[in-house]
């Protein structure tokens, strides 16, 4: 077993106002995607975005993400508290953030974006795909300090106890999940993205990876306590990654059948 190592959520105090390491996770992940799609933007031999435009872009899904978070984790993994108080909603200072929420919230918020820039929402997609993991990555290193979203009970020598998990030691899920979603996804994208590819097919890869990766990392992963399991054993991350899975791969298909009909 390893000691859980015990770090002060609040990275430091402006005044009397506590800045949380969270928020700095937060932070340092726009403004990575903001410089990975800065350099997509520079190397590419035909831009789609001006790099002043790239700078909406990352507004448009930072909105996303935290609108679209919070709206996800009240109505997947709270929906009797949304339901019961629907300004709950607004008190993000009490956590909880979804990933399929916010995934949601960046989709309208690109759809939004290529409508009023004229530019194609696909094109759009896989551009900006590959400036998502280590977002996510850095978002799971977060919760690791915050101590939340552990793992199940286990006993591999790397298992830690949680401080408010009980005294059972546990997988650390979110440094598995910073691992695949955040270094694994990114490596595989971005070599991906560096060759050409048929429209669509970055966004499908990113779709299909994450959904394979999420899936597989609830199997180690303590299901919400408000939710638990479902379905016979499935969690609701499980279940919210199928669609991702299934639509990676029919946008991975659509695409290389639509080269080759070129």
């Amino acid at each position: 077993m390893i000691a859980y190592p015990a770090i002060d959520p609040v990275a430091f105090h402006i005044g009397s106002w506590p800045v949380y390491w969270y928020g700095i996770m937060y932070l340092l992940a726009f403004l990575f995607g903001w410089g990975i799609l800065s350099l997509r933007i520079h190397y590419s031999p035909k831009p789609l975005l001006t790099q002043e435009q790239a700078a909406d872009v990352v507004f448009y899904i930072a909105m996303g993400v935290i609108l679209g978070g919070r709206l996800g984790y009240m109505f997947f993994y709270d929906w009797p508290v949304l339901w019961q108080d629907p300004w709950a909603v607004l008190r993000i200072w009490k956590g909880g953030m979804s990933f399929h929420g916010g995934l949601i919230g960046v989709a309208l918020g690109l759809c939004w974006f290529a409508r009023r820039n004229h530019c194609s929402l696909i094109d759009l997609g896989d551009l900006v795909a590959p400036a998502f993991p280590i977002g996510l990555g850095l978002g799971r290193i977060g919760n690791f300090i915050n101590g939340e979203l552990w793992g199940r009970a286990s006993s591999v020598p790397w298992a830690m106890v949680f401080p408010n998990a009980g005294p059972l030691p546990r997988h650390p899920s979110q440094i598995y999940e910073f691992f695949l979603e955040g270094i694994v996804l990114f490596l595989i994208l971005w070599f991906y993205s560096s060759r050409p590819r048929p429209r669509g097919a970055v966004s499908g890869m990113f779709l299909l990876c994450y959904g394979i990766f999420r899936f597989l990392v609830e199997f180690f992963r303590e299901p919400d306590v408000q939710v638990g399991y479902i379905m016979g054993g499935v969690t609701e991350g499980q279940l919210l990654s199928l669609p991702l899975i299934l639509f990676g791969i029919v946008l991975l298909k659509w695409a290389y059948r639509k080269r080759g009909r070129k």
